[in-house]
């Protein structure tokens, strides 16, 4: 009965993170975080700004598997970034063959902008959860992607 059980929470648990990457994968929520931020930003652009700011300096083949995007996608997608002075490239200090990205001055400012702009249109989503609620879910949801994070390679297409 245990395994039964656990079966279908694994299922609802995979529904939910499916409809979550549909929801965060639609054009519609990216343009409405760009307009609420008060930005002038490809929408193609704007996640690899944000994880650029989160994750840098970040090589371009790391920054590609986290976007889930061609390397060479991404790169075309950086140069322009770094042209709008969005970002800079420098090489590794690990790995001077390694060329790494970083958010500029600018790209920071403008993920502030970004970040105040989905605080404000997910307010109206979470006015009823109890701060309890928001950290237990931002908790768990941290585990849970640590946790894959964790598995070797070849086991985390889950």
């Amino acid at each position: 009965m245990q395994n039964t059980r656990k079966n279908a929470q694994l299922r609802d648990l995979h529904r939910a993170v499916l409809d979550l990457m549909g929801v965060m994968n639609r054009p519609q929520p990216d343009e409405a975080l760009i307009a609420e931020a008060g930005i002038s930003l490809e929408r193609a652009l704007f996640p690899l700004l944000v994880v650029i700011e989160r994750r840098g300096p970040i090589g371009i083949v790391e920054l590609a598997d986290r976007v889930g995007r061609d390397h060479t996608t991404v790169s075309r997608q950086v140069a322009r970034l770094e042209s709008l002075k969005l970002v800079g490239r420098r090489a590794s200090p690990r790995d001077r063959r390694v060329r790494e990205v970083a958010a500029a001055a600018r790209g920071k400012a403008m993920v502030r902008a970004i970040d105040g702009a989905r605080e404000r249109l997910l307010a109206p989503v979470l006015e009823q959860w109890s701060e309890r609620d928001l950290d237990r879910l931002a908790g768990l949801m941290r585990r849970f992607v640590d946790d894959l994070l964790a598995l070797p390679q070849r086991r985390r297409k889950v």
